[in-house]
């Protein structure tokens, strides 16, 4: 099954990198896309929980379009990004 999900924060391509990491290590989860450029994450997985995919999303600082973007969602999302810059 795939599924798009349009997230806010999504900087650049560090930002990519901590998504694609993330989300990879949920169970189920077989392929990770990120378009920087439309903010669209692309999953493909098995049998992968949707809410616990966007609450990972959420956690990285990077909740999905229409779902509260908080002060701290954008700080996190930040400091995700710096640390997808180092890892890639």
């Amino acid at each position: 099954m795939t599924t798009n999900i349009q997230i806010e924060n999504l900087k650049c391509g560090g930002c990519a990198a901590t998504i694609k990491k993330g989300i990879s290590s949920i169970n189920g989860v077989n392929d990770v896309a990120v378009d920087v450029e439309n903010s669209i994450v692309t999953i493909d997985s098995e049998n992968a929980n949707l809410v616990e995919i966007k609450e990972k999303l959420s956690k990285l600082g990077y909740p999905e379009v229409g779902d509260k973007n908080t002060v701290l969602h954008k700080a996190k999302s930040f400091v995700s990004c710096a640390v997808g810059k180092m890892d890639s």
